[in-house]
């Protein structure tokens, strides 16, 4: 007979936790005395685009370059499916890094271009001439090989710069705000196409950006970074929806910032006599400008101070009590206009006050 089931536990036994495929553990890096990393540490499973955001100087660009092994850690692990990669120098540690530039060879055609890391390894000519076609048909390139890469547009030497970094069947695609010297329309057009690409391919990537936009387009998670360390770590949707501070709502587009104070029930701004307050961001698309205001949202009177023509509405500068908030609006308004912002409860971000 089986054991009798232990009468505490219900359904199923639970699953452990599967082990993360990259796992940075408490890594730190420091430029001389100056710290820029500070006890970083991060799971990325198998097959998952994770997005390092942040802006310029926050230390995820280091990140990057510490899991490819052009930076050393003056502490911590990095492990890829189960090896510390640690001490490892780049050339030994598989990983395939594009850059901002893409850094192609301009006297190499296409085709050379995607075979260089292979011939490098050693790989012979016959399966390097065969990893290439795979290469120019994946990213859709046939009939591309003899070309030189200086006549190709923007978009195909990014596929190029793609192409040979998954020619080498890398462990972890490692990739340094590669769209960030494109056209916008081209990189709107390509951030879908790398993310259907590296989904198809299956290959675990790691995505620096300093645009939310892109981050919440491309990858599974996001980690948030700022100061050299990980702020929030999360879905597009939790990060984007459920910001864990001021600084990450702040940073996913949840820019105005009120102080406000709740007086029997209903929220108002607070003034300088107010001991206890709450601090609440919002994003200006979730705002809208009205004549009067509205008892069932959040109602700040004031002054449109400058308006500007989008193309599908208006953005609005519009003064509140001592500070100011953006509002986007369909509805055309005269700058020193009085007006009301209302903003719905369920856009309110709250955070209390330090």
């Amino acid at each position: 007979m089986p054991p009798p089931r232990d009468r505490g536990s219900v359904g199923p036994p639970t699953r452990a936790p599967m082990p993360a495929y990259l796992s940075i553990d408490s890594v730190s890096v420091a430029y001389g005395a100056t710290p820029v990393l500070d006890r970083v540490s991060l799971d990325v499973q198998r097959g998952e685009m994770v997005a390092l955001l942040g802006s310029s100087g926050c230390g995820k660009t280091t990140l990057l370059r510490s899991i490819a092994g052009f930076v050393k850690p003056s502490a911590g692990r990095i492990v890829v499916d189960g090896h510390d990669i640690t001490a490892l120098p780049p050339e030994a540690r598989n990983t395939a890094m594009m850059f901002q530039s893409y850094a192609l060879w301009p006297h190499m055609d296409v085709a050379a271009n995607i075979g260089y890391g292979l011939r490098m390894r050693g790989v012979a000519k016959a399966r390097i001439a065969e990893r290439v076609a795979e290469m120019l048909k994946l990213l859709q390139l046939d009939g591309f090989g003899a070309r030189g890469v200086g006549s190709l547009s923007g978009g195909q030497r990014q596929r190029v710069a793609m192409g040979r970094a998954l020619a080498v069947d890398p462990l972890l695609l490692l990739l340094d705000e590669p769209m960030s010297n494109l056209d916008y329309k081209v990189r709107l057009d390509l951030r879908h196409e790398l993310r259907a690409l590296q989904r198809r391919v299956g290959i675990t990537a790691i995505y620096v950006t300093h645009d939310r936009e892109e981050a919440l387009t491309l990858a599974d998670r996001i980690a948030v970074i700022g100061a050299g360390r990980v702020l929030q770590y999360g879905t597009p949707e939790e990060v984007f929806h459920r910001p864990a501070s001021p600084f990450v709502a702040g940073f996913m587009g949840a820019d105005n910032a009120v102080e406000l104070v709740d007086d029997g029930g209903a929220l108002r701004l607070a003034d300088e006599q107010t001991p206890r307050r709450t601090r609440a961001h919002f994003r200006g698309d979730r705002a809208h400008l009205a004549a009067a205001a509205d008892p069932a949202a959040l109602s700040m009177a004031g002054t449109v101070e400058q308006a500007s023509y989008l193309g599908h509405g208006y953005r609005y500068r519009v003064r509140v009590g001592r500070g100011q908030v953006w509002v986007d609006d369909p509805t055309a308004v005269a700058e020193g206009s009085r007006t009301h912002v209302i903003v719905p409860h369920d856009a309110l971000l709250m955070f209390p006050t330090t």
